[in-house]
Formats: C-alpha cells, sequence, structure tokens
C-alpha cells in the first residue's frame, strides 16, 4: 500500500511540501522509529478514543502515551480507547493500525499534545507500515489548526 490519498489530498490542500521515508514494515512506535532512524519524540502518533457516541483523535509524541483520565477531565467526557476494527471504516484508505494522526483530513475531532509543539521537523505514519510523512513542525501543526491543544501525556 502507499500513502493514503486522504493524507496527500489535506497535504496539498494546505500546500505543504513533504517528503516520505521508506523503512523495513513495522508494527509499533518503536520499531518504526528505529527503522526510519527519526527520534520517536519527532513522530506524532494518532490513538483514536471513544466515550460511545463520537470518536477523539488524541495526537501525541511517539514516546509518549496518552492519560485517559486527565485527557477526559480535560475535555469533560469519559473517554476509552477505541476498539480498532470499529475505527477502520473511518481510514479505509488505510492499513489497519497505521492511522494518520491528522483527523481533521477524516472529519474526526482531534486533540493534539502540547509535547509535539517546537519540533524542528515532524514524521507520521501515512497509512501504511513502510512509510512516514516528514513536514516542518510548524506546517504539521497548521494542518491541524483546528484541534485543541493540551498537555495529557507521559
Amino acid at each position: 500500500m502507499a500513502l493514503s490519498k486522504t493524507v496527500v489530498g489535506f497535504l496539498q490542500q494546505y500546500q505543504i511540501p513533504y517528503t516520505v521515508v521508506h523503512h523495513p514494515r513495522s508494527f509499533s512506535m518503536r520499531e518504526t522509529a528505529r527503522a526510519a532512524q527519526v527520534p520517536p519524540e519527532q513522530i506524532a502518533k494518532a490513538v483514536i478514543l471513544t466515550d460511545r457516541q463520537s470518536y477523539v483523535m488524541a495526537v501525541v509524541p511517539g514516546d509518549k502515551h496518552v492519560e485517559l483520565n486527565k485527557l477526559s477531565e480535560k475535555l469533560g467526557r469519559r473517554l476509552e480507547l477505541a476498539q480498532e476494527y470499529r475505527t477502520a471504516p473511518v481510514f479505509r484508505d488505510c492499513e489497519l493500525g497505521a492511522i494518520p494522526p491528522i483527523g481533521p483530513a477524516y472529519g474526526m475531532e482531534t486533540v493534539v499534545d502540547d509535547g509535539l509543539v517546537g519540533q524542528e521537523e515532524i514524521c507520521f505514519v501515512g497509512g501504511d507500515h513502510e512509510e512516514l510523512v516528514c513536514v516542518d513542525g510548524d506546517q504539521f501543526l497548521r494542518l491541524l489548526k483546528e484541534a485543541r491543544h493540551a498537555r495529557f501525556s507521559h
């Protein structure tokens, strides 16, 4: 599989230049960072949460985890991890488990962890397990300009 058409279209819509880093197939953020030789804190990862009424995409640095209680409190919702197979129809142009952290491209409410602010470059999965999309850090945040920001990872 190649980059998601949704991702490519969203990057083009915002006129954001990007590079693609090819790497051996990987299935965890740690594996991906090692395979692509990118520091994990420069990788943005998506974590899909639900309150059983709708989904929320939490975007955190690759070396961090979402603090569910903290984020639930900040959003005023009781969130839990969404089951991957249930979200697959939303990300139909992506491989299972290779969700790009750009929720607005998929019409999904998104919240960004402040740990990504200030990164010179940010990379993220683009819909498969063999490529990372890399963009300027400020340009990445521009893609998520509608998203709420908070500190909710550890």
